[in-house]
């Protein structure tokens, strides 16, 4: 009994990351999934395995429609140049959640940056998590031969992540391409990759006064951890006006991980209850935090609104009121499933 339930199991795990590898990368493919989950959704007691549920739950109450800003083209710094930059877009992101690169753009090209979005996919970061090493290498290759030709051609000065999952995976990418061909490309990318957080440091944002918002500032382990990017974002809010709240055990997981929430969404579930109650114990008006599957995996248990550190940076230089704060429903929301 106990060879034949974990040969169930291993064969129903080979299943679930086969399909969510060939899924979550393509934005176009993930969207038609949401919607077919979206559907689905209220039948969701009738799925008898924990983590099929658990995929039912990610299907936001909106799907985004695509954002124009994920084609192809150049946004111009205003005022003086400061840097040229290339965007990694993501994949998921592009899907869940189009408001934090259209808020990324605004304000790197408000405070002096140029900003290019080139075509590209996926930075194999999901796929590399689940040990799919060739299918993670072949869309990874297309993003290094990408931002290695515009560096190139016309040179960059960093290639922007804001999505920290994705980050990590990039500042590898020479390592994770050692003795292959685009080895050289490789590096080179990585030596360009920059959380958003580190170009805005050097971009200098305005000082400003109190905005009289409360702000819980979630670490994203895959930020903290994986590139120790610890107080970047929490300076940024901080020189904007924002008064920035730290929960009890800060370094600890939420529980998202990448796929681990879908793969495991038993243990995901503790990790999540015990984040959210240490920032809703700081009683904040918003939560910030850094990485897309942070926000949807504690977004979908918590009322209090959780948005990337780049739409309030924005918000407070000019740009326009997240959608969370303005009774609207922010783009991928997920609903709260207690």
């Amino acid at each position: 009994a106990y060879i034949e339930q974990t040969y169930k199991r291993s064969w129903s795990d080979r299943v679930l990351r086969w399909v969510l590898a060939r899924i979550l990368p393509y934005p176009n493919r993930f969207r038609l999934a949401l919607l077919g989950a979206k559907i689905a959704r209220p039948f969701r007691h009738l799925v008898p395995d924990p983590r099929l549920k658990a995929m039912l739950d990610m299907a936001p109450k909106q799907i985004p429609a695509p954002s124009p800003n994920d084609d192809a083209q150049i946004f111009p710094a205003q005022g003086q140049l400061k840097l040229r930059v290339a965007l990694m877009t993501g994949c998921a992101q592009r899907a869940l959640n189009t408001d934090i690169n259209d808020a990324t753009i605004r304000l790197l090209t408000r405070h002096g940056a140029e900003v290019v979005v080139l075509k590209q996919g996926c930075c194999g970061a999901l796929t590399h998590h689940m040990g799919k090493v060739d299918e993670s290498h072949r869309t990874a290759a297309v993003n290094i031969e990408a931002f290695a030709a515009e560096d190139a051609a016309r040179g960059l000065d960093a290639v922007v992540i804001n999505t920290s999952g994705c980050g990590t995976t990039v500042k590898d990418y020479g390592h994770m391409f050692e003795g292959d061909p685009l080895e050289g490309k490789a590096a080179r990318v990585a030596q360009l990759a920059r959380d958003v957080s580190e170009v805005l440091m050097e971009l200098d944002l305005p000082k400003l006064p109190d905005q009289g918002l409360r702000v819980a500032y979630h670490a994203a382990c895959s930020l903290q951890h994986g590139q120790q990017i610890k107080t970047y974002p929490k300076d940024l809010l901080r020189r904007v006006g924002y008064k920035v709240l730290e929960p009890e055990n800060s370094h600890l997981c939420c529980g998202s991980a990448g796929t681990y929430n879908l793969m495991q969404p038993e243990i995901s579930g503790q990790l999540k209850a015990r984040k959210i109650e240490t920032l809703e114990a700081k009683t904040p008006d918003v939560i910030s935090a850094g990485n897309l599957g942070c926000m949807m995996q504690i977004g979908s248990g918590t009322d209090i609104p959780i948005m990337h550190t780049v739409e309030l940076l924005d918000w407070a230089t000019g740009g326009p009121k997240p959608r969370a704060l303005s009774g609207q429903p922010a783009a991928g929301q997920v609903p709260i499933l207690r």
